[in-house]
């Protein structure tokens, strides 16, 4: 948002500059310094994860046998994630993964709402490296998985050639269900987040700034339509507010599900 308007403050008959892609590009915040790479969505993630992490911690130690408001929400986070995704999509042994999976689950949710929290108002997971990274962690985790089962030449062997299909399927078969497994499925699940974070938050620049700059405008027409475009942005708040934890669900529930296919000849 800032590049935006700045750009419209420095011209002198701008009309309206529409939101783009420098509105995700955010300057050091130290420039010039050793520590030139922390910008605001870094700073973001770590408030995040800090969170995320207090969330928990202060949920747990001040447990009560009737819970008040706060522990109610995180023994709420915690019940969704372990039953209606670790133990339905899992099944057997799927208490060891619990912890992995509601850590991801609270923290992509966190970062994601960042975008619609007023001072902050950008969701960090709309910059890809940060959504990929959370796909790195879940590829080793699934992965990890698969090899301990079977064994490294085992696991790869059992993906790239499954039992009960014709021999000369297995040329074409196998490079693709090698390269599903080693890039497809990281990449998929880091740019579905990040498509999501990236198109919410443009609408939401769009209409607030198309909003911003009819109330502001000397033509008599566009200030009339400025309301219009205002509660647009207050309605798609809270629109993307759903879709920031829902895409947060998705990214879990995906990774449950590629956990439980690297466990498969457990069960």
């Amino acid at each position: 948002m800032s590049s935006t308007i700045v750009a419209m403050a420095h011209t002198a008959d701008p009309g309206f500059v529409p939101p783009g892609i420098g509105d995700f590009n955010y300057p050091p915040i130290f420039p010039g310094t050793a520590v030139e790479w922390v910008t605001k969505p870094l700073l973001a993630s770590v408030l995040a994860a800090v969170l995320v992490f207090v969330f928990f911690t202060v949920g747990a130690r001040k447990r009560a046998l009737v819970p008040g408001r706060f522990q109610f929400a995180v023994e709420s986070t915690y019940t969704f994630i372990r039953n209606g995704v670790a133990r339905d999509v899992i099944g057997h042994g799927f208490e060891k993964y619990v912890p992995f999976l509601v850590t991801v689950f609270a923290f992509i949710a966190v970062n994601n709402l960042f975008g619609i929290i007023p001072l902050i108002q950008f969701p960090t997971l709309a910059r890809f490296g940060f959504p990929l990274m959370l796909a790195i962690c879940s590829w080793l985790v699934y992965l990890g998985i698969g090899i301990r089962r079977a064994g490294f030449f085992g696991y790869f062997k059992s993906v790239m050639f499954p039992p009960g299909l014709p021999v000369f399927i297995y040329p074409l078969l196998a490079p693709i269900e090698l390269l599903q497994v080693l890039v497809v499925r990281p990449f998929s699940l880091a740019l579905r987040l990040t498509a999501n974070m990236f198109a919410g938050h443009i609408l939401l620049l769009l209409f607030t700034l198309g909003g911003t700059y009819m109330l502001t405008n000397e033509n008599l027409v566009l200030k009339v339509l400025a309301p219009f475009s205002l509660a647009g942005a207050i309605g798609l708040t809270s629109f993307e507010a759903f879709i920031e934890v829902l895409q947060a669900y998705i990214f879990t529930l995906l990774t449950a599900l590629y956990i439980a296919e690297a466990m498969s000849e457990e069960h």
